[in-house]
């Protein structure tokens, strides 16, 4: 059966990212299967996290193999704040906000919560692109540039805002905002 869904759905990202629902519908599934499948596929990427908790996070590369296996699977765009400390290290990961296929929409208020809660020194944002096109709009960039100045009067460094795409050749694309100059 396993054969089977890998090769309806194109594949183990792409099965990794089909809901509950869609997977119930496969001949041999049902509910109750697609609900453990759809929690193991969710476990897979906690474990995957967990030990990188505590990881210094030094480049955009660091944070994107740190993200990546929670980020790239989903269908939807997400916002995600990493929480460091003083030394650049993984306090912790927190979901901002969950918004549809092309947007999601976010405010500092909500963004810098968790920062504040758990006495982060500074914090990296991310979200991610569900077309696969990690290529920033307009709106990501002002919204990048509203973050840094929120977390200035905050006192909260901003040390980056990635948007991640999809991935190409066992490489996952993305987009550093503060290494372009535009965040």
């Amino acid at each position: 059966m396993g054969e089977e869904l890998i090769t309806r759905f194109g594949g183990l990202q792409a099965l990794g990212r089909a809901s509950a629902a869609e997977l119930a519908q496969c001949k041999g599934v049902g509910q109750t299967k697609a609900a453990r499948l759809v929690a193991a596929f969710a476990l897979g990427v906690r474990l995957a996290q967990e030990d990188l908790l505590g990881r210094r996070i030094a480049s955009p590369k660091d944070a994107v193999e740190f993200l990546g296996p929670r980020m790239r699977l989903l269908p939807v765009e997400i916002l995600l704040a990493v929480l460091l400390d003083a030394k650049g290290r993984v306090l912790a990961v927190e979901e901002i906000t969950r918004g549809t296929l092309n947007e999601s929409l976010y405010h500092p208020r909500e963004a810098f919560r968790a920062a504040i809660a758990r006495n982060a020194h500074s914090v990296l944002f991310a979200h991610n692109h569900p077309s696969g096109d990690p290529t920033p709009s307009a709106e990501d960039v002002a919204i990048s540039r509203a973050m840094k100045q929120a977390g200035e009067i905050l006192g909260i460094e901003v040390v980056d805002h990635l948007i991640l795409g999809g991935p190409r050749k066992g490489k996952l694309l993305y987009h550093s905002l503060r290494e372009r100059g535009e965040g």
